[in-house]
């Protein structure tokens, strides 16, 4: 008999951790929305198409603003966010960071019928933490998976206090359309954004990485103060430098820019003209920056020296960016220009 009570004892915690966590799906689930994206591709022949993509993010605010992964829509010509109960809104990029792969757009128009996310503060989160996240791979709308916090990367530049990326790694699946979606904690609060996976399947293989949401909150939620432009660039290093004739040891080499962005109404140029290098394939024939705000872009440091430059400055200031291209082989300056 006691063997029998000893045994039943021991199974209740299980039936807890899973009833909580299954309120805690209901509680939350109505947050997360399925991002579509359609992108124009411009041909090396003139034709022009269209390529659709589907990522996931985390409504954070009653004004329809939604946290997601910038690399779901840094290129995106349209975005629709589509809900749980199946309603549709067009959104726009508002703020958007690269370098930790996060991005904050706003629906065009809002209802506000639906429930915003907690944000929770990584910082307390540990290895070893229980974390469950909500998404869509492969199309499996409000998809769960559940896992641990395996790790924690921190990446800073070389300027004390200045934190470049940080993600947390986890075991909780993560695959093709999960990018964007909301990391929760055991409270139900967000602590993180889904950005990539490690794979040598090409599937899930047990190490996913999702970028903090304090780090998400300092670079484009609580600041203005990142911009986004419209551009989808590559880092030029000396020796395609060299290659492309460009006029000092590197630059940042325009793949394409989002029709009606600040760098479309700067005339900004895209290429397409493929060339592949090693296992790489780029664009060449676009504008290559080799300035912004009179620092050069020659290495990974200075662009880093740009946007920390950008924390410093007046809000008119980050209103407008003075350019430096390489454009047919001549260096012009254009102005990118921000609306208010």
């Amino acid at each position: 008999m006691k063997h029998l009570i000893l045994t039943a004892i021991i199974a209740i915690p299980g039936i807890l951790n899973s009833q909580s966590l299954s309120d805690l799906y209901k509680k939350v689930s109505p947050s997360v929305v399925v991002i579509q994206t359609k992108e124009e591709i411009e041909h090396s022949d003139g034709q022009v198409s269209y390529m659709g993509s589907q990522g996931s993010g985390v409504l954070i605010s009653s004004q329809g603003e939604i946290l997601t992964a910038a690399h779901v829509v840094n290129n995106a010509e349209h975005i629709t966010v589509i809900f749980h109960d199946g309603k549709k809104f067009p959104a726009k990029v508002i703020r958007l960071a690269t370098v930790a792969d996060v991005a904050l757009i706003k629906l065009v128009y809002f209802d506000n019928q639906y429930p915003v996310a907690e944000l929770g503060d990584s910082d307390l989160a540990d290895v070893g933490d229980d974390v469950f996240i909500i998404g869509a791979p492969f199309g499996l709308e409000h998809s769960l998976s559940k896992g641990i916090i395996s790790g924690k990367s921190i990446e800073k530049t070389r300027m004390e206090g200045f934190t470049f990326a940080e993600f947390f790694q986890t075991d909780a699946a993560i695959n093709h359309g999960n990018s964007g979606g909301p990391m929760f904690n055991s409270k139900g609060e967000v602590i993180g954004l889904v950005s990539y996976i490690v794979s040598e399947s090409g599937g899930f293989d047990g190490i996913g990485f999702a970028a903090t949401i304090n780090v998400t909150k300092q670079l484009v939620v609580d600041s203005d103060k990142r911009r986004w432009t419209g551009i989808n660039g590559v880092l030029v290093d000396k020796e395609l430098a060299k290659l492309l004739n460009v006029p000092q040891p590197g630059g940042i080499l325009i793949q394409s820019v989002v029709a009606l962005s600040p760098a479309f109404m700067a005339n900004l140029k895209g290429g397409n003209v493929p060339l592949r290098i090693g296992d790489q394939e780029i664009n060449i024939g676009g504008d290559i920056i080799l300035e912004v705000n009179d620092i050069p872009i020659i290495s990974e440091e200075n662009i880093i020296t740009f946007f920390k430059s950008t924390y410093l400055m007046e809000k008119e200031e980050r209103n407008s960016f003075k350019l430096k291209i390489l454009r047919a082989g001549k260096v012009q300056e254009v102005i990118l220009q921000f609306a208010e």
